[in-house]
């Protein structure tokens, strides 16, 4: 398959591994952090860890809008669907994210109308199917889907579709990546950039992460050859004492961005105040709220929102681990308390999460490794 099978080449990707190798001072420690939650995935499942040189350390940043999306919010979109005439929707990957009182998918077990959709299209069709129901779209992501979100929403205008709203969740990257660049326990040496939202908006919003805080960002796709190849630009530039922005995922993202995405995202939303961050707080200007020529459209403006704030379970370390300061094994719950099938954290629930990922490739691959070392003890002492 073209644009997958040459990156997943093993020739290339051995020789690509030889150049990052050959690269590296040995006498240096590396931390690089790939932002997105979907490279996150993608070098635990293709086991890149393994063929990096040991100084290489690779810091699972908080690419993964699931992940960063506070319990309150959860919270307060389940509230307005306790109301019996409206129907709750929204993507699979939130259906298990819990809120203090369930995820949706318990309420849905509840009664609760709960659906997954693959598209706000698919809700903007329940609310035309509907015209009893009240249909709200639990709206959630970065800027890779806040167009179609806001395409919707002008084509609900458009169609005067009066039961319909979004109750948006859209975050933006930049102030993200500012303020983990602002924490005082990050020390970062550059960046894998998050190939999905950069598709939208390009890579010119990057380049103050070079000219004012000197480190390299290269922007990357996701099979391994991509990752693989990023790593060695980022290792190029650091060897030579630069920092610019790269742009290794040419055959998808332009340089200044997807045009008209960014046109319907200026038409309907605007940058809000503050938002709250799981793990990193309060951040100016980070995330998306409807503009009021789209009020009727706008859930927390149609509806009475709780505002409900909500922190973490004290012995989750989803923060801890959102930043980078953890490792997803490290947190004091993984793989006990909390696993896929029995998440605490976001980060687990998430497909895209860094503690799910860590656990479906890195932790079962270790406890197999593990019960074959006890097996062939016990064959030998037998």
């Amino acid at each position: 398959m073209r644009f997958v099978d040459e990156f997943r080449e093993p020739e290339l990707i051995n020789k690509t591994a030889d150049e990052i190798r050959r690269l590296t001072d040995p006498g240096r420690h590396y931390r690089l952090m790939e932002v997105c939650g979907g490279h996150t995935h993608a070098i635990y499942r293709f086991g890149l860890k393994d063929i990096l040189p040991s100084n290489i350390e690779l810091i699972h940043g908080p690419g993964c809008p699931v992940c960063v999306l506070p319990m309150g919010r959860i919270d307060d979109g389940l509230s307005v669907a306790a109301d019996p005439d409206v129907m709750f929707t929204a993507f699979g990957d939130m259906m298990r994210v819990p809120g203090t009182q369930g995820s949706p998918l318990e309420h849905k077990a509840r009664g609760m109308d709960v659906r997954i959709v693959y598209s706000p299209s698919d809700a903007l069709k329940l609310a035309k199917a509907n015209p009893s129901k009240h249909v709200m779209f639990f709206a959630i992501g970065f800027e890779t889907t806040a167009p179609s979100t806001a395409l919707i929403l002008m084509r609900a205008k458009a169609h005067g579709l009066k039961n319909f709203s979004v109750f948006c969740n859209h975050v933006t990257i930049i102030p993200a990546i500012r303020a983990i660049l602002d924490s005082p326990d990050m020390r970062l040496d550059g960046f894998v950039g998050p190939g999905h939202v950069s598709t939208v908006i390009g890579c010119r919003p990057y380049e103050w992460i070079a000219t004012n805080q000197g480190k390299p960002i290269v922007v990357s796709g996701f099979e391994p050859l991509d990752i693989l190849q990023s790593i060695l630009m980022l290792l190029q530039q650091l060897r030579k004492g630069e920092a610019r922005v790269e742009n290794q995922y040419k055959r998808v993202v332009p340089w200044e961005g997807n045009r008209a995405a960014l046109r319907a995202m200026a038409e309907v939303f605007q940058l809000r105040p503050y938002f709250e961050w799981r793990g990193l707080g309060f951040i100016s200007q980070s995330a998306l709220r409807i503009r009021d020529e789209y009020a009727e459209w706008d859930s927390e403006q149609r509806f009475s929102i709780p505002g409900i704030r909500v922190t973490d379970p004290k012995a989750a370390q989803c923060g801890e681990v959102l930043k980078g300061v953890l490792k997803p094994a490290q947190c004091k719950l993984f793989g006990n308390e909390c696993t896929p099938e029995h998440p605490i954290g976001a980060l687990m629930v998430s497909s895209e999460g860094s503690c799910a990922a860590f656990y479906n490739y890195e932790h079962r691959k270790t406890a197999a490794l593990v019960g074959l070392s006890a097996s062939a003890s016990l064959s030998s002492s037998a």
